[in-house]
């Protein structure tokens, strides 16, 4: 299938596009300017794919959680572009493209939520598929769900915001560590192919992100 991807939910505009088996994919450090440079970004990475818009026949994004403005830029991005083309969209779990993108089998993921907390979730592959081992969450890091082993990689930008409070609460259970690990597009692309090959697509309109977060932002007595 033809194929694009859009992940957002980080400092990272990370795209991909897939042409049939052939997969391109780009990650630019973007800050704050994601809504500037996606669309622009996403249509040269379909140039160098040989790939049309009228060509595509899904489009996957990174659902969350994540940076609250860079989730609706993603979302927003894959209804235009699956609203105008009339072809399904696929949601995938930014804490399951960073095990993905790490290619480690057992992986626990922190991903920096900022106010003191964490994104999380644990994933172990078995038979080339995911198993989600502990459900996504939003906690402090001293308050994250221990998961049963040794032989886990924490991977994400949590162990490097946090890594001592995560050190201390995981201890053995780590083998290693790589903070650098992001959610990328070229990830999300390899787990939603199954899905769209499967049918299992949705309408536009159903690009939603996952927040977990309904509180955005501190007060400022709660700042002080």
């Amino acid at each position: 299938m033809n194929l694009i991807a859009i992940e957002t939910s980080t400092s990272y505009c990370s795209l991909a596009a897939a042409k049939g088996d052939r997969v391109v994919s780009r990650h630019i450090l973007a800050g704050q300017r994601h809504a500037e440079i996606a669309l622009d970004e996403l249509l040269a990475l379909l140039r160098e794919a040989d790939l049309k818009l009228e060509q595509v026949q899904g489009i996957a994004y990174g659902e969350g959680p994540g940076a609250f403005t860079g989730l609706r830029i993603a979302c927003g991005m894959t209804q235009g572009l699956a609203l105008a083309r009339n072809v399904p969209v696929l949601g995938i779990s930014t804490l399951l493209a960073v095990a993905e993108e790490s290619g480690d089998a057992n992986v626990l993921v922190c991903l920096d939520a900022r106010m003191g907390e964490v994104y999380h979730g644990a994933y172990r592959k078995e038979r080339d598929a995911w198993r989600e081992v502990c459900a996504p969450g939003l906690c402090p890091p001293a308050a994250l769900p221990l998961v049963e082993g040794q032989d886990w990689v924490g991977c994400g930008s949590g162990f490097q915001a946090y890594a001592a409070a995560l050190g201390e609460r995981l201890g053995e259970r780590l083998a290693a560590v790589r903070a650098d690990i992001f959610p990328t597009a070229a990830a999300i692309l390899r787990l939603a192919r199954p899905g769209f090959e499967r049918g299992d697509g949705k309408p536009a309109c159903m690009a939603l992100p996952i927040y977990l977060r309904d509180k955005v932002a501190l007060k400022t007595s709660e700042r002080r």
